[in-house]
């Protein structure tokens, strides 16, 4: 069975970016990973693209047939690719069917909040075996900023409400976020959506016209109860496998290593068995349901990590990652010696 993320977001949240981290998560892990780029705008691709959209239609040639614009040209496009939905399931059913697929979207955000294409090719995805899970990106700088937070709040509903989908919001570039200001709130305020009503205030110094109408906002956002977000610093391992995890939970994945896959050690040798039992050896991939443990699981270490201690922290890594480095170089120096070594020589009788 396929499975599957639609990464989308608004301009500018990271959705290519964190494609091409997690291609480089999944290949240092021997997980498969295919991603396809749905976004015809898109010329400078950072990731190895499996499919790309445009092999199908490009955007650039529709503005100059049809005499569009690129927000119109975008709309074009996805409508051509729901009505040519059979030329996508035929490159997917080409990456077989254990794969893992990453859908990278336009930034439109019309796209997965109120235009019809993209959820229905979703929709057929889904239907044809597909286990899909949408990534919401973003920018985490937006929780700085008490009317940018309600915004991102509503986009985010709107296009959990939209697409339906196992749904994970993801506060992106959360290692920047200090350089934005203080936050009002501790970090965990914003992640589990708290009461917003300690919003208030700030909402209505900045625009005390519209404070009926903030409140509004607020009390729709609180009554579906539906919006929380992961966070995510794409060049932080921690942070990487974190935000995996919670998407494995969502969509029930369960990664099934290959027969030849080497095995863990301390674990018992199951090359000869069935594929339903492999898993169990491999219980660092396979336990979808398990708790998360490790830095970055709480939304506290991610606030001293990156806010609260994030100088400290640097320090800390750059000290870490220099002492691996002249351990690798040590082992490689060791190993270097070890095959210059000549073999002793022979006395016969």
């Amino acid at each position: 069975m396929p499975f599957g993320e639609v990464v989308c977001g608004s301009p500018g949240s990271g959705k290519s970016t964190y494609c091409h981290g997690k291609h480089q998560l999944f290949t240092a892990l021997n997980r498969p990973i295919s991603i396809v780029n749905l976004d015809p705008a898109n010329e400078s691709i950072p990731y190895p693209c499996a499919i790309d959209i445009s092999s199908l239609i490009k955007l650039q040639d529709v503005m100059e047939e049809h005499g569009l614009g690129p927000n119109g040209g975008l709309l074009y496009c996805m409508e051509y690719l729901e009505a040519n939905v059979d030329w996508l399931e035929e490159q997917l059913d080409a990456l077989g069917k254990d794969a893992y697929v990453l859908f990278d979207l336009p930034g439109q955000v019309e796209l997965s909040t109120n235009h019809d294409s993209v959820k229905n090719i979703i929709g057929r995805l889904s239907k044809g075996g597909f286990r899909l899970a949408a990534v919401h990106l973003c920018d985490a700088h937006y929780v700085t900023d008490a009317p940018k937070y309600i915004s991102v709040l509503l986009l985010s509903l709107r296009t959990m409400l939209h697409l339906e989908l196992p749904h994970i919001n993801v506060l992106s570039k959360i290692d920047l976020i200090s350089q934005y200001g203080d936050l009002d709130f501790n970090l965990d305020f914003y992640t589990e959506v708290q009461d917003l009503s300690y919003l208030e205030n700030a909402l209505s110094a900045s625009a005390p016209r519209y404070a009926a109408l903030n409140m509004t906002m607020i009390s729709l956002i609180e009554d579906y109860s539906l919006v929380n977000f992961e966070t995510l610093a794409i060049e932080d391992k921690n942070s990487m496998l974190n935000l995996t995890r919670a998407i494995d939970r969502a969509t029930g994945y369960v990664f099934v290593p290959a027969a030849d896959s080497k095995m863990p050690e301390g674990t018992i040798d199951t090359s000869s068995t069935s594929g339903s039992t492999r898993p169990n050896a491999f219980g660092l991939f396979t336990s979808a349901i398990g708790e998360r443990h490790g830095s970055s699981n709480d939304v506290r270490d991610v606030q001293e990590r990156w806010i609260d201690a994030k100088e400290e922290w640097d320090a800390y890594e750059k000290v870490q990652w220099r002492k691996e480095g002249e351990t690798l170089r040590d082992e490689a120096a060791r190993a270097g010696n070890i095959r210059e070594r000549k073999p002793p020589d022979v006395v016969g009788d």
